[in-house]
């Protein structure tokens, strides 16, 4: 167990470290005015993500599988460990940020002459490769950089959240499956009561703040310059609803193995 549990925190850490990666994608595409094309290489990204989620969901679920053969072993114990995993990914992207900020820049100019994907990943050399090392940049945060932003606290507080339900989804129905053995197929099934809330709340709240905020940056170049500490802001609260999933999760399942009782 212990190598797929290895394996398990990797791919969970690539899929966190993918999708915060996004706002970097939509960064350079403000910046240079191109955010159509950024949002075309976001689905790049997640693709990244989809992939890796792949192999990650049936890893994982072999767990509850291997906790009905043995009582001892302590699921949730590896469930809370593929959680930090989460923590360390989001953590990683936001190092990554201004590098890939830059980096997806250039990807965009790019990708404008080359016209379509293939024909940019079959252009690009060697050299161009080794060139790669000047688009990296070191992370400078400051708690002072997130002042006047203004960004309301709800909003923030509901990333948190948000952030924190998606994260636990999938982890809380396998673990309302190894608490209700009896209905475990119907639990493992059951992710969506979960990501539902989260994608009411994001859909209402969350999305159309940020698109007002993205577009007002496209038009005012002052705004177009804190959007870069915006999307900081959003990732670092990103994190904390990776660490809040680690509180989340216990009574998500429960709720989530009351419901399937229900049914």
């Amino acid at each position: 167990m212990l190598n797929s549990l290895i394996i398990v925190f990797v791919l969970t850490m690539v899929i966190h470290t993918a999708e915060t990666l996004s706002y970097s994608a939509r960064y350079a595409g403000v910046k240079l005015n191109k955010i159509a094309v950024a949002l075309s290489l976001t689905g790049i990204i997640v693709l990244v993500s989809r992939t890796s989620n792949l192999i990650q969901a049936p890893l994982t679920a072999k767990f509850v599988d291997y906790a009905r053969i043995d009582s001892s072993f302590d699921v949730l114990h590896y469930f809370r460990f593929i959680l930090l995993a989460a923590s360390v990914g989001t953590l990683i992207a936001i190092a990554l940020f201004p590098t890939f900020v830059n980096l997806f820049a250039r990807v965009i100019a790019k990708l404008e002459v080359a016209g379509s994907i293939p024909k940019l990943i079959s252009s690009v050399t060697i050299g161009q490769l080794k060139n790669t090392k000047h688009y990296f940049r070191k992370p400078a945060l400051k708690i002072s950089q997130f002042r006047y932003l203004g960004i309301p606290n709800r909003f923030i507080f509901l990333n948190i959240v948000v952030t924190a339900f998606y994260t636990v989804g999938v982890l809380s129905s396998l673990y309302a499956a190894h608490i209700v053995p009896e209905l475990s197929t119907t639990a493992s099934q059951a992710s969506g009561i979960i990501n539902g809330i989260a994608t009411i709340i994001l859909t209402i709240f969350i999305d159309p703040q940020l698109g007002l905020i993205t577009d007002k940056a496209t038009h005012q170049s002052e705004t177009r310059d804190q959007l870069g500490k915006v999307f900081t802001l959003l990732m670092v609260t990103r994190f904390f609803g990776t660490m809040l999933a680690q509180l989340v999760i216990v009574p998500a399942a429960y709720l989530i193995s009351m419901a399937v009782t229900l049914l």
